[in-house]
């Protein structure tokens, strides 16, 4: 785990060491008061020196000056390079984060996600300038402090040294302890960030169902479950700082009581004395400093191992041999495909099931709510990794292409359509980012949505808010059928693509997707039977797999599960006669 935490040190390396060789001068600037002390009450106070006693006085104001300066750089290009640091960190987290596979945000929350980008990186941050500057600052203090107290009195600096490893066996006793208690309660903010994101993101349903009492007591318990481990967490770091600070209280004691010994033996003059407190005041004081930074320290290390569990999840990656397929014609053919989610006791999904979709046809899932349509959707653009069987476009194993040539052969329209916080342009040019203001517009009047976006104030680059939220469904829809336009693949999905919109304008989009179907293999996914009737083929889904198929006169004529649904819906405007 170091050897990754130092990593990030790397490019950074030279601010570092600059920061360290500021610190280092810190703390040598901190011993020269005792040894002038020292030399003032031994030497120059006898011998009424006040001319040697101004001088070194002017000397100390000087150190002083250059600690202020160093302090200065410390400061500030410390945070600079702790700054720096945190944004590396946050770049491959979030680049790490875009080549997940999509199960994992399947299971893991949006909230909690977040926490560890904002709030676990941000505690790394501190810790990565003030973590090593203190651990050397007080280093060098103690070391050559240390040197210095065995130079005025070898026999009580002794004394004073066989008193360490008495702390050093209290951190080791309560060190792991106190790294799962932060560990633990990071987890929980995560927790309440998430409930938070969840809470903020519904508030419309929640005014609609008047859950605002349920919310409140969802957030509560996060809440309640958070300050419990959190408090866990500042019982060992109470214990932790009480222990310590009781620990140098009673290395006072000691140079307390052993000098004084000294001095009334004789052993240790006035001056030794005085100096020998000074210095040992300078030793224990990085220590009391390292208690200071310990909290630091654990919160910033485990919020760095909760960033590399994220790190060390398996990216989404390509075979071996898989190569840059360009441009495909579109035969999709499902053979013996069995899947199943990740969870566990979950059944099979989808099971030995064997499909072929002719280049340039349109086929239709339909059927029951489970039956696995949109399952089946999403594993042409290999969302998920089947168990059995191979689903091949053009003859080729979709696992022998690269996902990027794979996906850049596929538009989809979804159900729950989402639009990224931006203009209206940059959402229906998100497939295709070098797109002209001329194409834009193109396939937004193809998706019956640019006579709209013209009556806005600020026509294409208008806000649409976060999710899309400033905008209609029905518009957030045709949205994303004119991203798919603009996109123009060889392969479209439409999993209810038009189920947000009204009637009127469910027919002029179909229109269009027929015309954009033309010529190209169409996946649709449909409830509305009447979005689906002119499919060249009509696939009707079930638990148990394919129950019939063919186009909608034929299967009407079987009087089968789709005869039954299509009666269901349209016995009242345009019965089928038996």
């Amino acid at each position: 785990m170091l050897k990754e935490f130092i990593h990030y040190f790397k490019p950074h390396k030279n601010l570092f060491f600059l920061d360290l060789f500021c610190a280092f001068f810190v703390g040598l600037t901190d011993l020269f008061l005792p040894l002038i002390v020292r030399r003032m009450i031994n030497i120059y106070v006898p011998r009424h020196d006040i001319a040697m006693m101004v001088r070194w006085i002017i000397a100390l104001l000087f150190i002083y000056i250059i600690k202020l300066v160093l302090n200065l750089m410390i400061n500030y290009w410390g945070h600079i390079c702790g700054l720096r640091i945190q944004a590396d960190m946050r770049r491959d987290l979030f680049f790490h984060l875009q080549r997940l596979p999509v199960q994992f945000f399947d299971e893991n929350k949006t909230g909690s996600i977040m926490s560890r980008i904002i709030n676990d990186l941000q505690e790394i941050s501190e810790m990565s300038h003030h973590g090593p500057e203190n651990i050397f600052i007080c280093s060098v203090t103690i070391i050559f402090s240390g040197i210095l107290l065995s130079t005025i009195n070898l026999q009580l600096t002794l004394i004073i040294f066989a008193c360490l490893p008495i702390s050093v066996f209290f951190v080791i006793f309560i060190r792991k302890k106190q790294l799962n208690a932060f560990e633990v309660s990071r987890s929980k903010v995560g927790e309440v960030n998430a409930n938070v994101e969840t809470s903020i993101s519904g508030i419309r349903v929640t005014k609609a169902y008047t859950g605002t009492k349920t919310e409140y007591e969802k957030f509560d318990r996060a809440n309640l479950e958070y300050v419990s481990a959190r408090s866990v967490a500042y019982r060992y770091l109470a214990l932790f700082n009480s222990g310590m600070l009781f620990f140098i209280d009673m290395m006072y004691l000691v140079v307390v009581l052993f000098g004084g010994i000294f001095f009334y033996r004789g052993i240790i003059n006035a001056g030794d004395f005085v100096a020998y407190i000074l210095y040992i005041s300078m030793f224990l004081t990085p220590v009391k400093k390292l208690v200071d930074t310990y909290e630091q320290i654990v919160e910033g290390y485990s919020g760095f191992l909760r960033f590399q569990k994220i790190m060390h999840m398996p990216k989404e990656l390509d075979d071996p041999n898989a190569v840059d397929v360009g441009v495909l014609e579109g035969h999709i053919k499902f053979d013996d495909v069995s899947f199943k989610y990740e969870v566990q006791n979950e059944e099979n999904v989808i099971e030995h099931f064997s499909l072929d979709i002719k280049k340039g046809t349109t086929v239709a899932l339909v059927g029951p709510s489970g039956a696995g349509k949109t399952t089946i959707c999403n594993l042409i653009p290999r969302f998920y990794e089947i168990l059995d069987g191979k689903i091949t476009i053009d003859g080729i194993d979709i696992r022998s292409m690269t996902r990027e040539s794979l996906r850049k052969n596929i538009g989809i329209v979804a159900q729950d359509v989402f639009l990224f916080n931006g203009t209206i342009a940059e959402n229906i040019s998100y497939g295709k980012p070098d797109a002209s203001m001329q194409e834009i517009i193109e396939a937004a009047k193809a998706a019956e949505i640019h006579d709209y976006i013209m009556e806005l104030p600020n026509g294409y680059q208008t806000s649409v808010g976060e999710r899309g939220l400033k905008l209609s469904g029905g518009q957030r829809q045709r949205i994303s059928i004119a991203r798919v336009f603009l996109k123009n693949p060889n392969i479209l999905i439409l999993d209810e693509a038009t189920s947000a919109l009204d009637n009127a304008t469910e027919m002029q989009i179909q229109k269009s997707l027929e015309k954009l179907s033309k010529g190209r293999t169409v996946l649709v996914v449909a409830h509305r039977l009447s979005t689906i009737k002119n499919a060249d083929e009509i696939c009707v889904l079930t638990s148990q797999g394919i129950q019939e198929y063919g186009d909608s006169k034929t299967l009407l004529e079987q009087k089968g599960l789709y005869y039954d649904l299509y009666q269901y819906q349209f016995s009242s405007l345009n019965p089928v006669e038996s």
